[in-house]
């Protein structure tokens, strides 16, 4: 009887006129591909978006910086102690100071970052977003290198001098006044963030200068860890071998809240998306409905026949489970589809609109990274939400009166 059950369950999905699925099948199959793929798409988008923030903004910013209340000493024992740390990939004096870059035409605030050129390739994503220029220039005595919306403010270019002036105060035999110097930029990069607006970067040396320190002292040093969401933890074991007078800043303090909102906004999208599949769990709840109903006949004679309540239930049970796999395969095929394709499809919007849709963001294009784990969570869910939808109905045929259904035939 359990595979009659099964057969009849499947025959319930069919239109009375011979088509592959009812109306009311097509219905329920469609909402939950559309909830389905709705999903994948779009968890798929934030996911990548997400990473190229990581890569973008934690690529260039410090994964730690270990500093003292005064300037390092021989800061290059310190950092041979710590790169024989394993959780370090690599570290290097870092010195930050917050000045004013003025052009012959605009004054903008800065963050300085003084950092050894050659090690920046190992530490920082920057290098590989030059667009103009090389980061071993910095060796040339007094230069920078400026981002390109900084470039664009600025009206400087490759070969321009620009003057930087520190707080710091220089005092003469005619007065004080804060401490100025004349940089030629050698360089321009472009992340295409807001990190473009202000960060500047010049060599160790340079900084060094403008600080005030010896060639042995730095402000900071900057370590890049090998597991990026573990930086705190380890800043602060490299911190307590150095000794107590050492402290630890990670990017998790500057930009820990940003990060945090894009988790909190994924998951307040993705919970809103659940409601389509929801709203499509409802649907198939109303098909099975209105199949329970159309075969009320079938049901009695089923039930004379001596059919028991595991085995009527189970008729329209294996319809809404068949009806949801279907849905939610279908769902799946889709959304990996459409997001392998999504740069195609916006390439195509924009021809059609007229515009570029994503000149507002920090990248051109539209980044995607599926997981897997992610998706199988989605199936699940999705899965459960419509089979249990699907159960209730079912057992409704269990509660009809054969004898009240063949009278009135």
């Amino acid at each position: 009887m359990s595979s009659i059950s099964f057969n009849l369950g499947y025959r319930y999905l069919r239109s009375k006129k011979g088509g592959i699925f009812s109306f009311t099948t097509i219905l329920a199959i469609l909402g939950l591909s559309i909830g389905v793929a709705s999903l994948i798409i779009v968890t798929s988008v934030m996911n990548g978006f997400q990473k190229e923030l990581e890569n973008r903004i934690l690529g260039v910013i410090p994964h730690a910086i270990v500093y003292n209340d005064d300037s390092i000493e021989n800061y290059e024992e310190l950092i041979e102690k710590i790169n024989a740390n394993n959780d370090v990939y690599e570290s290097s004096p870092y010195i930050e100071i917050q000045a004013l870059i003025s052009s012959s035409s605009e004054n903008q605030p800065v963050s300085l970052i003084g950092i050894e050129p050659d090690k920046e390739k190992e530490i920082s994503i920057l290098p590989q977003y030059m667009i103009i220029g090389d980061f071993e220039n910095l060796n040339n005595k007094n230069s920078v290198i400026i981002g390109s919306s900084l470039a664009a403010n600025l009206g400087a270019y490759v070969g321009d001098n620009i003057v930087i002036t520190t707080p710091d105060i220089k005092s003469t035999i005619i007065g004080s006044y804060p401490l100025s110097v004349t940089l030629e930029i050698v360089g321009i990069y472009e992340l295409r963030t807001e990190i473009d607006q202000y960060l500047v970067l010049t060599s160790h040396k340079t900084a060094q200068k403008l600080k005030k320190f010896s060639t042995d002292q730095t402000e900071s040093i900057r370590i890049k860890t090998t597991d990026l969401f573990k930086a705190d933890l380890i800043g602060s074991n490299i911190a307590l071998e150095l000794g107590n007078s050492f402290y630890i800043s990670s990017w998790k303090d500057t930009h820990g809240t940003l990060f945090e909102a894009i988790k909190f906004e994924k998951l307040l999208i993705s919970l809103m998306l659940f409601l389509i599949v929801a709203v499509a769990s409802i649907l198939v709840l109303s098909t099975i409905v209105m199949t329970v109903k159309s075969k009320e006949r079938e049901v009695a004679i089923l039930r004379t026949l001596g059919a028991s309540s595991n085995q009527l239930t189970l008729i329209f049970f294996t319809q809404g489970i068949l009806l949801s796999v279907i849905g939610i395969f279908i769902g799946v095929m889709i959304g990996y589809l459409f997001t392998i394709n999504i740069n195609n499809i916006i390439n195509i919007l924009e021809a059609m609109l007229g515009r570029n849709l994503l000149e507002a963001y920090f990248i051109n294009y539209f980044p995607y990274f599926i997981d897997h784990k992610q998706i199988l969570f989605i199936c699940l869910i999705s899965l459960i939400l419509s089979i249990s939808a699907s159960f209730l109905p079912s057992l409704r045929a269990t509660k009809l009166n054969p004898v009240e259904i063949l009278r009135h035939e």
